[in-house]
């Protein structure tokens, strides 16, 4: 099978949320089942710090009165040819913000679209996220080429519909009030990355307005649980830890607890319980039910917290004076550290997500993998991967609560904090949630399957959709004849002429 990913993050390259794990790992899995896998994202300013990019461009275009270029290299980390799109708008050392980002994410899927109908021809396309949402739209009528398009993330849906007509090409009718509704409609299949998101967004309360899109084409919709890379993420083998350590050497972690302690800057002593947090601090993650509780928490208890994480300034200052009032037993670093973030898994003794929606999250899976215990709301992929803990029967691999409420989250951490003082328990409960096999290996297979969908899809509708678009086509084309070869029964007669002398 050809595949070709089509996405605005690629982890190592350009990380900034989850899409970037998908993207930067599930082509490596695929090609190593034996398929021909490549990639197509932006040329960031900043990449030609981490590639050797060539000078002349493999293709150029006009695509949106501009010119594009696209430039081949390898990805890194799985030999994949790897096409970066280049644009002025793109030279800029972030992958997000800024002025016209719609404009510049339309003109890549612009670009994009133009270089696969006349580059390179995959059997599928697989877009992530609105930026790429228009490719299903544009490639609806190109045979032998079918399109997934995955939600990483509802919330984000690009620009409307009236935008889209003032800065590119739209078909006439485009059916989809915005970008991502448009790719709901038009790709062949669709998938959210988690078996439970994908049945949330079908509810008001999860749909962020497109609920009743989803709902209606349920059949084509799936829940694709997203991995890790399970040897990238290794506790044995992972060089940022100061100690590393298996679940069968499970008396080895705390050393990583207390080089954290000292690194950070908290009491470094072994008996404290010690929570992590690594996120994006935004309300998604649930940072404005975290915070009222921390205190009375920490107030409650001898526990300690740790924050690593950038976002909302408010939470950010919020946060920050919390450290004040809790020296020593509270540290909040405001930065993305890759190497700090393992250290936070390997060292700290539960992790903490609160979240407000989550589609998959990738950090509670990371956190099992490395011993230290989740503490989560159940929503979207939190519920698919963390199980509440049974003390009496020996089950689950976490911490649990529901209701979005700040007594349920205070009542889990207490049970939490409770449940660390029996460590003989404890340890089982680390080393059950050691054992989850995360890796993309099962995923991928789930992909595969909903690509030969994709591409069944595209075979049976293939020819309703051109037949549909001869048909509007034809009927745009005899209006104006229609209406030249009509009287205006508005328009007032025309005087009568007078003869010149």
């Amino acid at each position: 099978m050809k595949i070709l990913f089509v996405a605005t993050e690629a982890a190592p390259l350009a990380k900034v949320g989850g899409m970037g794990d998908v993207v930067g790992t599930l082509p490596g899995i695929l090609k190593a089942l034996g398929h021909d896998v490549r990639m197509l994202m932006p040329y960031y300013g900043f990449l030609n710090q981490k590639l050797t990019i060539p000078a002349i461009p493999l293709w150029s275009g006009s695509v949106m009165y501009n010119e594009v270029e696209v430039y081949e290299t390898t990805f890194p980390t799985a030999a994949i040819p790897l096409y970066l799109l280049g644009h002025w708008s793109f030279a800029t050392d972030e992958v997000y913000g800024g002025e016209g980002e719609d404009w510049r994410f339309t003109l890549f899927a612009n670009g994009s679209t133009e270089f696969i109908k006349d580059h390179w021809k995959p059997d599928v396309v697989h877009c992530h996220d609105w930026h790429t949402g228009m490719i299903p739209v544009w490639l609806a009528l190109e045979p032998g080429v079918a399109t997934v398009f995955t939600i990483h993330n509802l919330a984000y849906q690009g620009p409307w519909q009236g935008r889209l007509r003032q800065i590119t090409w739209c078909p006439d009718p485009l059916k989809g009030h915005n970008t991502l509704a448009a790719a709901l409609w038009a790709a062949d299949q669709v998938n959210a990355v988690s078996p439970t998101y994908a049945q949330q967004i079908q509810t008001l309360e999860y749909g962020e307005d497109v609920e009743d899109i989803l709902t209606e084409i349920a059949p084509k919709l799936h829940g694709i649980l997203n991995g890790i890379d399970m040897d990238s993420y290794n506790p044995a083998t992972d060089g940022a830890l100061v100690q590393p350590f298996s679940a069968d050497t499970l008396d080895r972690r705390p050393a990583n607890k207390l080089a954290l302690q000292q690194e950070v800057g908290l009491d470094n002593e072994a008996a404290p319980f010690l929570v992590g947090v690594v996120s994006r601090l935004v309300e998604q993650k649930g940072i404005d039910l975290m915070l009222p509780v921390l205190s009375r928490f920490l107030d409650a208890t001898d526990a300690q917290i740790l924050v690593l994480g950038t976002g909302d300034k408010a939470y950010e200052a919020a946060l920050w004076d919390m450290t004040m009032d809790y020296p020593g037993r509270m540290a909040v670093k405001l930065l993305y550290n890759d190497s700090l973030s393992r250290r936070i898994y390997g060292g700290t003794d539960a992790f903490l997500m609160p979240s407000r929606f989550e589609p998959c999250g990738i950090s509670q899976m990371l956190a099992l993998r490395y011993g230290s215990v989740p503490i989560v709301r159940q929503t979207g992929g939190l519920t698919d991967t963390v199980f509440d803990h049974d003390p009496i029967a020996g089950t689950g691999n976490g911490y649990c609560f529901s209701p979005y409420d700040p007594c349920d989250l205070m009542g889990c951490l207490m049970r939490a904090w409770e449940g660390y003082k029996y460590q003989p328990q404890w340890q089982a409960l680390q080393k059950r949630g050691m054992a989850v096999d995360f890796s993309w290996h099962l995923s991928a297979q789930d992909y595969l399957k909903l690509y030969d969908r994709a591409i069944q899809h595209k075979k049976t509708t293939f020819s309703q959709r051109l037949a549909q678009a001869q048909a509007l086509a034809a009927a745009a084309a005899a209006a104006p004849a229609a209406a030249a070869a009509t009287p205006n029964p508005v328009a007032p007669a025309a005087p009568p002429t007078t003869p010149q002398p």
